[in-house]
């Protein structure tokens, strides 16, 4: 008996299902894919914005990529899921049937109520979000020689990259950047303190301010923040951390703070075995993790195991994240700070290194169907 297993988007570890699709049918399993056409690697996100990076270096063609390996592929995005009867609604009406699913759709911004909606606010997700804001940029440089008053709101690992990569997008134009990062302090706790202190030094050189301080709302070309401070503000970035988009939590199942769904270690849900999760979008409740595009890239054998293993009747594998892993941040100038656990390392070495990890993940998947 086939196993018709649909595929919700099109994520670091679905990409891999795509590309071993032959291996899937073999063990009895059908794929379907419902995604958008194109997939746009987050890895690559920080570059293009700095203008170090071109748009279509970090994009995968995941239609082509589905053709070329013989999967069904809807193109668009998922609408609702009825877990009861097992059907999907995709966007433009089709109904789609399905005896297992698989969720790897990512994650989005986690907006403040008081900037839900506010003009002016350009999400670091999705990404196509941040190519729009770089012609913005370009279109104020060029038009008035000037950077634009530019706030980043989160002192994660995002917003000190997003505020390093405008930075760079003002240097490669031979415009003063005048940028500020702001933030509660306690959630800067995601670095060795050494190399924070590092970073923030540099960063301020480069012209960028940081305030200890978190943006409450956006009114009138001012950001107000939680303090009852004033900032110039033309253009208000926001990196305050990210959540599961809604869809995971209208299943139904349970999900964690970030409505990411909770699954066993074998990727499924408790509460329904026929339900996967990979990637930004769920978390083995057992052993949460932080958002990161490695924990899907690893999952996906695992997961593709699983999936042919209840196609068979067979027991299902265990993934087990990894407790440390190397994470690079793009700092727009040429330069990357990478970490290890406790280890960090700055420099030009460490982008090198970055851009060769991260331009062989595109350039596999564009070998195997999904170039341009």
């Amino acid at each position: 008996m086939t196993l018709r297993a649909v595929l919700a988007g099109a994520g670091h570890a679905h990409l891999q299902l795509i590309a071993n699709a032959d291996a899937l049918r073999r063990s009895g399993v059908a794929p379907v894919l419902i995604s958008p056409a194109v997939f746009r690697y987050s890895g690559l996100a920080s570059g293009v914005l700095s203008g170090a990076v071109e748009p279509e270096e970090a994009e995968i063609d995941v239609a082509a990529l589905a053709r070329h390996h013989g999967v069904e592929h809807r193109i668009g995005e998922i609408e609702t899921v009825d877990l009861h009867n097992r059907t999907i609604s995709a966007a433009g009406g089709a109904t789609l049937a399905f005896d297992a699913v698989s969720f790897n759709v990512g994650s989005e911004v986690r907006t403040p109520a008081a900037l839900d909606g506010v003009a002016g606010i350009w999400p670091v997700k999705p990404l196509a979000g941040l190519l729009a804001l770089r012609r913005h940029l370009e279109a104020v440089f060029a038009a008035e020689r000037r950077c634009p008053a530019l706030v980043v709101a989160g002192r994660g690992q995002a917003g000190y990259e997003i505020a390093a990569a405008l930075a760079g997008l003002c240097e490669r134009h031979g415009i003063a950047p005048r940028l500020t990062l702001a933030g509660p302090a306690e959630s800067v706790q995601w670095a060795p303190r050494a190399a924070m202190a590092r970073l923030e030094t540099l960063l301020a050189r480069r012209g960028i301010a940081i305030v200890s301080d978190g943006v409450a709302d956006l009114a009138d070309g001012r950001c107000r923040l939680a303090s009852g401070r004033t900032l110039t503000c033309d253009a208000l970035v926001l990196a305050t951390g990210l959540a599961a988009p809604p869809l995971i939590a209208s299943l139904g199942l349970p999900v964690d703070d970030r409505g990411r769904l909770l699954t066993t270690p074998m990727l499924n849900a408790a509460a329904d075995p026929r339900v996967f999760g990979a990637g930004d979008c769920a978390t083995i409740e057992a052993a949460p993790r932080p958002f990161a595009g490695v924990f899907g890239v690893r999952s996906a054998g695992i997961l593709a195991g699983n999936l042919s293993a209840l196609a068979q009747g067979g027991p299902l594998g265990s993934y087990r994240p990894q407790a440390r892993w190397l994470a690079i941040m793009d700092l727009g100038d040429g330069t990357g700070l990478a970490m290890r656990g406790g280890r960090w390392w700055l420099g030009r070495p460490a982008l090198a290194l970055k851009r060769w990890i991260d331009r062989r993940f595109i350039a596999r998947y564009r070998r195997r169907g999904g170039g341009p």
